[in-house]
């Protein structure tokens, strides 16, 4: 209860008792901060708390489902089309046009929901703006809390930041705004600062509750032409999720009073056995789609995962797993395909460079490569495509509108059925290429420094001219995990040297003093390297592997305060 005196023994002073007024079942453990409490409202709060308990036996059920799955994986069986809804995937159906507001997605920005990072991807030039509460977000109670502040000033077009070190005062533009999406957290990932009932709440559920509560009505205003708010879903494994997520979208409809369809949401198709549920998952949010997006390097990751079991399809280095392996451009065009058919877009996946300032012909470079990426995406059909960084837009977007002749986006010029006759082994082929010593060195020591900096509170990390978050540091454990699991040749050296748990250690060791050197004794005595490497290398020699590094993690970042004890 806000400003609530508790009746104690006679005393010179009194101190009010201070925290957030929350309704019945919830209880608050982060933080109280006179500025969240604006966010952490009793109706607010009222609200996530119904999601919860309407949809927590649902998700429930679909976790388990995963875990079957994996089960059945782990067994020799293959990730494929399901028998029981091939009628789904044959029948013509369309989902709800797009609306007007977001018709054009030629080029989308993404990062966390950090004041600057906010203002600057609104004012990039970029269409789209996707702010992030998952994988480029370290999820502590400051950041995400404040997040919910950042985008509520957003979205109400206030929002300011003033950079005293630089002298410069950031706000929006005027005009040419990028129309903001939203991404929450995946079904998997509890909110341990919040419990409803006693136990966790999930932590999309609070993630998607608070800001569209908060910001339904004025991004409909403000962004949205009267549609939204917007949203972009991860992590997904089958349709029964998107099912969820459709039965949320029009519970939240029904408390704010808007018709059915206002909300939207773009799908990453980012883990294996998704790929095989593109119709499913459109159809279970056909009246709340905005398609689909490849989201390669959790895919990669889920490659992985999915066949942890199976010693024969261990990956090459993963700087070798690009677009251009079978089974990632298959999966890119029975995307493209499908969104098309179903009348939404098909968005391109990241292009992680960022600019190299000190080193022109490298960061000319590195641009060549992006166009050229960005080239095959759009010759492939696809309507738009992601960047990592502002300096990359203008690049991207030129190769976008000039081969897309101005328009809007392809989803009616470029149907793609060739790719009707993709097949579950066009989707599964192993990748080719070979596995170095320097990938495993690569793989550590991005591992362990991405690490450090979630630790730390920080989700997006730059490291060696790319832009890293939690997929791509995924990838590297996962990859290390199966190389340590199965003994892999380093084919690629030409020493036959296989992965051993003593090679490991000796490489570790390594690569924690290079990066002592690359960031310096006093960063890295100040950082939290010793804990990362910890919990990296733990990861990548357990006999099993863990479902996600974050989830192991996340303990390290929870603190809880007495109810009330901390108003500032």
């Amino acid at each position: 209860m806000v400003g609530f005196e508790i009746e104690s023994a006679p005393s010179k002073e009194r101190k009010p008792f201070v925290g957030y007024d929350v309704p019945e079942g919830v209880d608050i453990r982060g933080r109280y901060d006179a500025e969240f409490a604006r966010i952490l409202t009793k109706d607010a709060m009222q609200f996530v708390a119904g999601l919860q308990r309407e949809f927590r036996g649902h998700i429930k059920y679909a976790m388990e489902c995963r875990k079957d799955a994996k089960m059945r994986y782990n067994n020799g069986a293959l990730p494929g089309f399901d028998p029981a809804t091939k009628y789904v995937r044959e029948a013509e159906w369309v989902c709800a046009p797009p609306p007007p507001a977001v018709d054009d997605r030629r080029v989308e920005i993404t990062g966390p929901v950090e004041r600057k990072m906010i203002i600057n991807a609104l004012n990039s030039g970029a269409k789209v703006f996707m702010a992030d509460f998952e994988d480029a977000l370290s999820p502590s109670w400051e950041n995400l809390v404040r997040g919910h502040v950042n985008l509520k000033d957003a979205v109400n077009g206030t929002i300011r930041f003033n950079d005293e070190a630089r002298n410069r005062v950031y706000k929006l533009n005027d005009r040419n705004i990028a129309k903001l999406f939203v991404r929450p957290r995946g079904w998997h990932l509890p909110e341990s600062h919040v419990f409803i009932d006693g136990e966790p709440v999930t932590g999309c559920l609070l993630d998607f509750g608070l800001y569209f509560y908060h910001n339904w009505s004025a991004f409909r205003k403000n962004q949205g032409e009267g549609f939204g708010p917007f949203f972009y879903l991860p992590k997904m494994e089958h349709s029964r999720e998107a099912k969820i997520w459709n039965s949320v979208f029009e519970r939240a409809e029904k408390m704010a009073g808007i018709e059915k369809g206002s909300i939207r949401a773009t799908v990453l198709v980012e883990t294996l056995p998704a790929v095989f549920q593109m119709d499913e998952i459109l159809y279970e949010l056909r009246e709340h789609s905005a398609g689909l997006n490849c989201g390669r390097w959790d895919y990669i990751f889920s490659y992985i995962k999915t066949f942890q079991a199976h010693p024969d399809r261990l990956l090459p280095d993963r700087v070798q797993v690009g677009m251009t392996q079978h089974f990632m451009r298959s999966y890119s065009d029975l995307l493209i395909r499908t969104c098309h058919r179903r009348g939404v877009h098909a968005m391109g996946g990241m292009a992680a460079q960022i600019p190299i300032r000190d080193d022109p012909k490298a960061n000319e470079a590195a641009l060549d490569l992006v166009r050229k990426d960005k080239l095959r995406e759009v010759k492939a059909g696809h309507d738009g495509t992601w960047a990592a960084h502002p300096g990359l837009i203008p690049a991207i977007m030129e190769v976008f509108t000039d081969n897309m002749h101005n328009k809007a986006n392809q989803i009616h010029s470029m149907k793609r059925e060739d790719a009707a006759h993709i097949t579950q082994d066009d989707l599964l082929q192993i990748p080719r290429g070979v596995r170095t010593l320097e990938g495993l060195r690569l793989n550590t020591r991005v591992g362990i420094q991405y690490m450090a900096a979630w630790l730390t509170g920080t989700g997006s990390v730059p490291l060696y001219n790319l832009m890293e978050d939690a997929a791509t540091a995924e990838i590297s454990r996962v990859q290390n995990w199966q190389w340590l699991k199965y003994g892999a040749e380093l084919d690629g050296d030409g020493l036959g040297v296989r992965v051993s748990h003593d090679l490991f250690g000796r490489v570790v060791e390594e690569e924690m003093e290079r990066i002592e050197r690359e960031v310096g004794k006093e960063k890295f005595k100040k950082g939290m390297y010793v804990e990362a490497c910890k919990i990296f290398t733990r990861q990548c020699i357990s006999p099993t592997l863990d479902d996600f590094l974050t989830l192991d993690a996340y303990n390290h970042i929870v603190v809880h305060h007495p109810m009330g004890s901390s108003k500032l």
